[in-house]
């Protein structure tokens, strides 16, 4: 009989991480399901990459523990064999060929050799990129690269930070299928991205993150449900809503979106005597819309989406 999986695929609990007085992650708590993709966002300088190095051991939290598969990554046997990483594709050997960074990915892993060419095609490499040295390749390349060595060793888990940097759109709709499968198959993806919109495609799950802080986790569905609210009407509903101290703003195709909840903004338009003729949860208070609600006040510049 197969071994039962861990509950969960990844289990991060109070991680924090300070250099001297700086607290860079402050108490952040999440879990990732197997079977699902997990969002992982925030602004510039949330504390995203620090969380995820010390996921990986690459950084020794200050207090609290992530675990992998029920384990600390580095008690993890042959960890390349279970969960597939990615942090960094320009990291790789800039004098070493495509080929040769697989090759030995696998002989470390006890893989063999076949594995290599298959994920050569698998990611879309040509057998003639698979012979130049790294140091030659393009942003996009690397990509491809880092994600077929991150799925060398059939693993159960993916920890991907910013994979989609550097693909053209055919190569982030074809990174969006291959993650799609391998959670549908019963993988686990953790993916930090600044690419709101592919989340927002992909994604299952949701954990926001600001100022080292979570701000925001659950559901994809029921996060987006909660960012707003549609509202149409007959007659001056935008003064309405400003006497009622509600913001809002026009939608595309007429009527306004709102933060607000629909029991307020009924109650407002009821006073002013506004005849409302539409009123529901806003299909399109998208991902890019929520970001920003949740992280106003944390960002540092402006979000790329």
């Amino acid at each position: 009989m197969a071994a039962l999986l861990p509950l969960a695929a990844i289990e991060v609990a109070d991680l924090r991480k300070s250099y001297g007085s700086d607290t860079v992650v402050d108490g952040v708590s999440f879990a990732v399901q197997h079977g699902s993709v997990t969002g992982f966002l925030g602004p510039n300088g949330a504390g995203k990459s620090t969380t995820l190095r010390m996921l990986v051991g690459l950084t020794r939290p200050s207090s609290g523990y992530a675990t992998v598969l029920g384990l600390r990554y580095p008690e993890l046997s042959n960890p390349g064999r279970r969960v597939g990483v990615l942090l960094d594709a320009a990291a790789q050997h800039a004098g070493r060929t495509g080929h040769e960074v697989l090759t030995l990915g696998a002989m470390l892993m006890g893989l063999p050799a076949t594995r290599v060419e298959e994920m050569i095609e698998l990611v879309g490499l040509t057998p003639a990129e698979a012979r130049r040295r790294t140091g030659t390749y393009s942003l996009g390349m690397r990509q491809r690269l880092g994600i077929a060595h991150a799925l060398l060793g059939r693993p159960q888990v993916l920890i991907l930070d910013e994979p989609a940097n550097g693909l053209d759109p055919a190569g982030i709709h074809w990174m969006r299928g291959l993650l799609r499968e391998f959670a549908d198959a019963g993988g686990a993806v953790l993916l930090s991205s600044h690419l709101l919109r592919e989340i927002e495609v992909i994604a299952d799950e949701l954990v926001v993150i600001g100022r080292g802080r979570i701000v925001a986790q659950g559901s994809k569905h029921d996060l987006l449900a909660a960012a707003g609210t549609f509202v149409r009407g007959a007659g001056d509903l935008d003064t309405a809503l400003r006497a009622a101290g509600i913001e809002f703003r026009p939608a595309d195709g007429g009527g306004y979106t709102s933060p607000a909840g629909a029991e307020a903004i009924a109650h407002a338009a009821a006073r002013a005597g506004v005849v409302l003729t539409e009123l529901r949860p806003a299909d399109g208070a998208g991902l890019e819309d929520l970001f920003l609600q949740l992280t106003a006040d944390d960002a540092r510049e402006d979000v790329t989406a």
